[in-house]
């Protein structure tokens, strides 16, 4: 029987049947009833700042490990610091030295990278004899806070409640750690937080109240931050801000009276979220102490405090366990950080009691204050330093009384020490030009002289670019809703499950009676609907790989298909609620659509290749706008697909221009866009050069 003689006798035989229940035809089957979604985890509310962010304790050493190297990795991956840029000359300015009582106070700039300034104090104790500890102290969103002042009503209340102890030093909370810490033997780096008192390169309400996408911003070339480009080249204002704290470590180390082993990390509120940061990624520190931060509920409400890719699947509490068994002290207030005792502390401790060192983690507790680093938090933090750095302090370690400075005399900047052009754009674009053009240097170096090594550094970026491979994308399993038989092949519909995400995607098998092994996942824009043309019938290149004896596979991805309402298009990611458009948002708690469509393929592939008739071999086509998500699903099959037909064309990350384009990933192009991703796949490929050949796609497959 001709072909076109089939469809006709398919035809006829549909038309005298009765309608199959789910199975519906129109440009294809339905699997669930019309107006009925998939039971999909992916559709309720995205998650935010303000979300719930657990700690489950290890109780593997070798897991633990495992998991350790890849939240370290994702931290390194969010703040475009994989790999770590080009480390230049520092070029550290001190000068303007003024006298303490026991200690000295100096006026510091240097450069993190060529013309970006990090501005700070340094404070050291006097008659220095041998190598000595230092204090790294990161302030948080107090506006000018190495600058500013308490004022004298609010002082008084602060004094009233027991929060401060001086009415001289007391207006200072930034001055008086520094001065403490010195007087105890430490040399203390006081640096800014980008927007705050001398550092002006950036403005504040860029830095920490950015909330409408700037237009001139927003292109292919010379991007500004927040924008797209931005984003899929992962730079952002937390990446510099943490740049910066790397840098101000190499600082402190360059200092020829500094023990490298004695490296203490301080702040809070968004000092602490830094803290927490540097302590995870670096290790050069050996203590730390973010004070009022660390906790399950609000992870940093503060651009500064995010960044795309950064929280995804983890959290505060975990970015502070990645320090363990080293100690680790932290303190809490009646802020978000109120049921931290109860609430991701006990999990610490059972962490470090894990790790044989019960001893090294403490929490102070300071739930009648608010939000704060007072005199009652930083004795906790000056007897946590002393016991672990062997001070010699009487503890606890109360402060004294001291001199306090005005800004006059801390500000960097003077007629001798000009200070850079305030809040300049084209230094903006400047500056971000040439961290991408570094990253883009650097991964052509190593694709030149190590191989190796720059695969790694691929394979790491777009592993958490891509939240993962198949040995991560948790147990498929499969639900037959309709079984027609079709003469020589069986549709199968029904919905393809990951029972371990509660994830499930409608799909069809077109599985043939003569099967001979090769299983063809067919990808398409219009999902499953895309194996059938309008009659409801198999398009062409489809029947011809079913007749050849391959099974076919038709998925809806999410948002494709019976995700949607009928005839609404996708065109618009969802978001958070937050309204200040700053992608970080949604998608430093929240994966990209185009990674749960990623996702998706790979866990067909799964239930595939886990089927109690495993393929023999297994195939991919795409040839419309998906063939990106098959690029990725490729490269991160892990050796699985043994072939792949793929239309690209000239589409780019690096092109995507709206944040909330099913298109757009953060980090796609970093590590090198579509064409690197093209060559971590395994397998056999054909680039389709023309969308929609299906014909070249098929002849290629059945040969």
């Amino acid at each position: 029987m001709t072909h076109h003689a089939r469809r006709l006798v398919l035809a006829l035989a549909l038309a005298l049947a009765p309608a199959p229940g789910a199975a519906l035809w129109a440009a294809g089957p339905r699997v669930l009833p019309a107006g009925q979604l998939p039971d999909d985890h992916r559709l309720e509310p995205l998650k935010d700042l303000d979300g719930y962010f657990p700690f489950t304790p290890p109780t593997s050493k070798v897991a633990w490990a495992k998991r350790t190297e890849r939240v370290r990795r994702q931290i390194l991956v969010s703040q475009g610091l994989w790999p770590m840029p080009t480390k230049t000359p520092l070029n550290a300015v001190i000068h303007g030295r003024i006298e303490g009582d026991t200690y000295t106070v100096e006026k510091v700039y240097f450069e993190s990278a060529p013309g970006f300034f990090v501005t700070g104090n340094l404070y050291r104790p006097k008659n220095i004899t041998g190598k000595v500890p230092a204090v790294m102290f990161a302030h948080g969103h107090w506006t000018d806070a190495r600058l500013s002042e308490t004022g004298d009503d609010e002082l008084r209340q602060e004094i009233a409640t027991g929060q401060e102890r001086f009415e001289v030093g007391g207006k200072s909370r930034f001055q008086s750690l520094c001065v403490q810490a010195a007087r105890m033997g430490c040399v203390v780096w006081q640096w800014d937080m980008l927007s705050d008192s001398d550092s002006v390169q950036f403005s504040r309400a860029l830095v920490h109240g950015f909330a409408k996408q700037r237009p001139e911003m927003n292109t292919t070339e010379n991007w500004g931050l927040y924008s797209p480009q931005a984003e899929t080249h992962l730079q952002s204002i937390m990446g510099l801000q943490t740049w910066n704290a790397i840098r101000s470590l190499d600082f402190v180390l360059s200092l020829p009276e500094v023990d490298p082993e004695r490296i203490a990390v301080t702040g809070a509120s968004g000092g602490g979220t830094q803290t927490m940061i540097l302590s995870a990624i670096d290790p050069r520190v050996a203590l730390s102490f973010p004070a009022v931060m660390v906790s399950t509920a609000m992870q940093g409400g503060c651009t500064c405090e995010n960044a795309s890719l950064l929280r995804v699947g983890t959290g505060n509490v975990e970015f502070a366990a990645l320090f363990a068994p080293k100690p680790l002290g932290m303190t809490c207030a009646n802020d978000w950080t109120r049921e931290f005792s109860v609430k991701g502390y006990p999990e610490l401790q059972q962490l470090y009691a894990f790790l044989g060192a019960p001893d090294n983690v403490m929490l102070s507790r300071g739930e009648q204050f608010p939000h704060n680093y007072n005199a009652v938090s930083r004795s906790a933090f000056f007897t946590w330093l002393n016991h672990h750095f062997k001070l010699g302090q009487t503890e606890p370690v109360i402060e004294r009384d001291y001199q306090r400075l005005s800004r006059e005399q801390l500000t960097v900047w003077d007629a001798q020490h000009p200070a850079p052009k305030a809040a300049d754009p084209d230094f903006e674009r400047g500056l971000l030009q040439a961290w991408h053009k570094d990253s883009e240097k650097q991964l052509a170096a190593l694709a030149d002289k190590s191989p190796d090594k720059y695969h790694e550094i691929l394979r790491g970026g777009w592993d958490i670019v891509l939240d993962g491979g198949l040995s991560e994308g948790g147990e498929a399993s499969w639900k037959v809703t309709d079984k027609q038989d079709k003469g020589g092949w069986i549709l199968m519909a029904g919905l393809l499950r990951n029972t371990s995400y509660h994830e499930e995607q409608p799909a069809v098998f077109c599985y043939p009676k003569n099967w001979n092994g090769h299983t063809v996942i067919w990808l398409s824009a219009e999902g499953k609907a895309g194996l059938f043309a309008n009659d409801g019938f198999l398009k062409p290149e489809v029947q011809k790989l079913v007749d050849s004896g391959a099974t076919v596979l038709g998925l809806d991805l999410l948002y494709q298909g019976e995700f949607l309402a009928e005839g609404k298009a996708f065109t618009q990611t969802p978001k958070v609620r937050n309204p200040r458009e700053a992608a970080a948002y949604t998608y430093g708690y929240n994966s990209a659509v185009f990674v749960h469509r990623v996702q998706d393929v790979l866990t067909a592939v799964k239930y595939i290749h886990g089927h109690e008739r495993p393929s023999k071999r297994l195939s991919l086509v795409a040839l419309d706008s998906t063939g990106p998500i098959a690029a990725a699903a490729r490269a991160q099959a892990e050796g699985t697909i043994d072939q792949a037909a793929i239309h690209i064309g000239d589409f780019r990350f690096g092109k995507v221009l709206d944040l909330r384009s099913p298109d757009f990933l953060p980090g796609g192009a970093k590590y090198g866009d579509v064409p690197a991703l093209l060559t971590l796949g395994t397998g056999k490929l054909k680039e389709i050069a023309k969308a929609d050949d299906g014909s070249a796609a098929v002849e290629w497959l059945t040969q």
